[in-house]
């Protein structure tokens, strides 16, 4: 059975081990050369299974804080921060120095009901692998080589799966819209993918604004995701 948000939580853990909770700039001399033997994938691709999707510049956020927290918690605290925020009708971009995230357990960020919560980060996952293909495409040769890395991962045939099938979809900002079934989901889906991509680049720049619309998301909202993210340590 697939555990969507352990798997969520430990493949962040584990990219954070790797890299001291740095990303590609963690990487010890020796990773780096293991690193580069597995895989030449630029900035936003993936490569070694889906930890490559973290080595980008917004993932460095995400293996930072995720690392302590875990990663389901980090999306869903983040979402909720943002949300209850706009909500109150404060201003984003006020707040100084590192943030810190409410715990979203119990609500609908991160509900206590595991099979609710595995639904949810499924297509949380969902939406991280799409946005992590938002700056170009993977090449054949480039794809045969994350694939023996996610044969080697031990994820399980279920999370194998539901990595492969999202690797192998075609980015379509209208299908991760549609994951999201509420405007706090929408919210969480957002932040999932901008803690994935480096969004100030044009590609994933865009990518981001056209999911924003297809969401329907407030602009107010997403100030406020883009403000809370860039705190994140």
């Amino acid at each position: 059975m697939l555990n969507a948000k352990s798997l969520l939580d430990s493949l962040t853990s584990s990219l954070a081990q790797l890299t001291g909770g740095q990303g590609a700039k963690g990487l010890t001399e020796k990773a780096k050369e293991t690193w580069n033997a597995q895989s030449t994938l630029g900035k936003g691709a993936i490569a070694g299974g889906l930890l490559g999707v973290l080595l980008t510049r917004g993932g460095r956020r995400l293996i930072g804080t995720g690392a302590k927290i875990g990663g389901a918690a980090l999306i869903g605290g983040l979402a909720y921060k943002a949300y209850e925020d706009w909500k109150a009708g404060r201003t984003a971009g006020v707040e100084g120095g590192p943030i810190s995230l409410p715990s979203p357990a119990g609500t609908e960020f991160l509900p206590d009901d595991p099979d609710a919560a595995d639904d949810l980060a499924t297509r949380i996952l969902q939406a991280m692998i799409a946005a992590a293909k938002a700056d170009g495409h993977v090449t054949p040769d480039e794809r045969a080589r994350i694939d023996a890395q996610l044969a080697n991962l031990g994820l399980g045939d279920e999370a194998t799966a539901l990595i492969t099938s999202e690797l192998d979809a075609p980015l379509d900002v209208g299908r991760v819209a549609a994951l999201a079934r509420n405007e706090r989901e929408a919210t969480e889906i957002y932040a999932a993918s901008l803690l994935v991509v480096d969004e100030n680049a044009p590609a994933e720049k865009g990518y981001l604004a056209m999911l924003a619309a297809r969401m329907q998301l407030d602009p107010g909202l997403v100030a406020h995701l883009h403000s809370k993210a860039a705190q994140l340590a």
